[in-house]
């Protein structure tokens, strides 16, 4: 049986083994080192002071996370966040990633975020780096692209694309209620 939960630091050991895969044999992301573990765990830290960050497991086993974040710091932009998503590379097909991301839409919306912002790597043309499933599986999701930068990463001795997608999931107000930041960091 598959479950959505807060992550905890003490999973930082395990997610970073899931993005470490991302990082040595793919493009999905644009870092090229994978980071050390007690970086990860700031990273994961840092996020979980102020926005949700889930773990989609199934017997107790960490197979994908997606959290989000600033999608810029300040503070006009506070109804914006940058969502991200990784599965396991055995864990896809499964229906993990919808219902990571439908929980992580879920608690945004309940904090009063109102745009969702995803920033992606697309190939020029497909290769074994680098297709455009992340692309499409956030336009299954509802977000439509709204920019592209060509050629501005350069990762396995090729240069790739990154588009900006973006999905709307509340309304804009003349006067609108700030963000209810949220915090759940647990060891």
């Amino acid at each position: 049986m598959t479950a959505v939960r807060d992550a905890a630091l003490s999973d930082a050991g395990r997610l970073l083994d899931i993005y470490a895969h991302y990082v040595r044999h793919t493009a999905i992301t644009f870092e090229v080192a994978v980071p050390a573990l007690d970086e990860f765990r700031e990273r994961m830290r840092h996020v979980m002071q102020r926005y949700p960050y889930l773990v989609a497991e199934a017997d107790g086993e960490p197979l994908g996370y997606a959290y989000a974040g600033a999608f810029n710091p300040r503070a006009a932009y506070d109804w914006a966040a940058e969502t991200t998503i990784y599965l396991a590379p055995d864990a896809h097909g499964r229906g993990l990633g919808r219902a990571l991301y439908t929980a992580l839409e879920d608690r945004l919306k309940d904090m009063g975020i109102l745009n969702l912002y995803a920033c992606i790597g697309v190939p020029a043309a497909e290769d074994e780096y680098l297709t455009r499933n992340s692309a499409e599986f956030h336009a299954h999701m509802g977000y439509r692209q709204v920019g592209l930068f060509a050629r501005c990463g350069y990762k396995f001795g090729r240069w790739y694309d990154m588009i900006w997608m973006e999905k709307i999931i509340g309304e804009h107000r003349a006067e609108q209620p700030p963000v209810r930041w949220c915090e759940h960091l647990t060891d």
